[in-house]
């Protein structure tokens, strides 16, 4: 293994470890608060949903992944396949701090939870996010992911428009019959 790959390696924690759930949403709270002015209910929220997800976590379907910059928790990416075979696989909690963003680490993350959903044989992704970010969209449609829901919503202090983007990935099982 030369150099380049253990810096990889080193860089993407998968899976849960004391104090990951904190991180996370700090980070969430934090950064949607500075530059949103989300209040206390996303917070609230992300630390309910996230929990949530960890108390359930199935390595069968669901990933968790956390980026590491010299050391430091850099961002995060989870894949929610709880539902799968109704939705899709739902990716969640992308983020990243802001002094670690345009470095490639988010491209990483992305890239870990797309290739964790082929491996499971997920036949499509589907995340929510909303208008505004558009670093983070740039990254979802180079991934492969396409807009197909937008409408306006009243949350977490404010009017955001709410988006819905997806990607299929072929060769993955399909729906099961009757789930709609």
């Amino acid at each position: 293994m030369d150099s380049m790959e253990s810096r990889e390696q080193e860089l993407v924690v998968r899976g849960y470890y004391p104090g990951v759930i904190g991180k996370i949403t700090d980070l969430h709270a934090v950064y949607y608060h500075e530059h949103w002015g989300f209040d206390q209910s996303f917070e609230i929220q992300v630390a309910k949903e996230l929990s949530e997800f960890v108390k359930s976590f199935d390595p069968s379907r669901d990933g968790l992944w956390t980026a590491m910059s010299d050391g430091a928790f850099a961002g995060s990416v989870a894949v929610d396949g709880s539902r799968w075979s109704d939705d899709g696989a739902r990716l969640r909690w992308f983020i990243l701090e802001p002094e670690h963003q345009g470095k490639g680490i988010g491209g990483k993350l992305l890239a870990e939870a797309v290739l964790f959903c082929r491996m499971k044989g997920f036949g499509r992704i589907f995340l929510w996010t909303f208008e505004g970010l558009d670093v983070a969209r740039h990254l979802y449609e180079m991934a492969g992911f396409r807009l197909t829901q937008e409408h306006e919503v009243d949350q977490w202090g404010g009017r955001i428009r709410e988006q819905r983007f997806d990607m299929a990935l072929p060769g993955g099982y399909k729906k099961k019959a009757g789930s709609g």
